[in-house]
């Protein structure tokens, strides 16, 4: 799901509400979190496609410096849609904001200078359950848009979808 917050600008800058739990609660989203994330970035990493399982984790995403392409894929076992994803520019100028749910990897590169990310999370993160799927799997298709990414040890070892046996 994405979400584009109401923005009130002025000369001295903005305000808007990054997360209202009535509001979350109408639109069908999550409204207890517990755990807030932030990470930083340089231009063209590549993070992802991460989940965890069997505790999944349901993720609000938002970018408070920079640009990132945001990816969300289906992985559930026995979805109609398993393997299709969904991409969206995500930046400090536009506020957009991601909900990927609980069944879906997540991943996103860096299209800026640098960018900046929080995000909540449904679930604590546990390492033991943590998982990643190839970023550049074919039979999923991403199209990232930059051609040179910069991936961690852990990401360049991801597997195919295929090879994640999920219940």
């Amino acid at each position: 799901m994405i979400i584009t917050p109401r923005v009130f600008e002025d000369p001295r800058g903005f305000f808007m509400e990054t997360f209202n739990a009535r509001d979350a609660g109408a639109a069908g989203l999550p409204v207890e979190y517990v755990q807030d994330n932030h990470s930083r970035s340089s231009h063209a990493v590549l993070r992802g496609l991460h989940y965890q399982y069997p505790q999944w984790q349901g993720k609000l995403i938002r970018v408070v410096s920079g640009e990132i392409y945001d990816v969300a894929v289906d992985i559930r076992p026995h979805s109609a849609t398993r393997g299709q994803w969904v991409g969206i520019y995500l930046s400090s100028d536009n506020k957009r904001q991601i909900y990927v749910p609980e069944g879906f990897a997540h991943g996103f590169c860096v299209t800026s200078d640098a960018a900046d990310v929080v995000y909540k999370c449904t679930t604590m993160y546990e390492p033991s359950q943590d998982r990643c799927i190839s970023w550049n799997d074919p039979d999923i298709g991403i199209e990232w848009p930059l051609q040179e990414t910069l991936v961690s040890e852990k990401d360049a070892r991801g597997t195919p979808l295929r090879e994640h046996v999920l219940a």
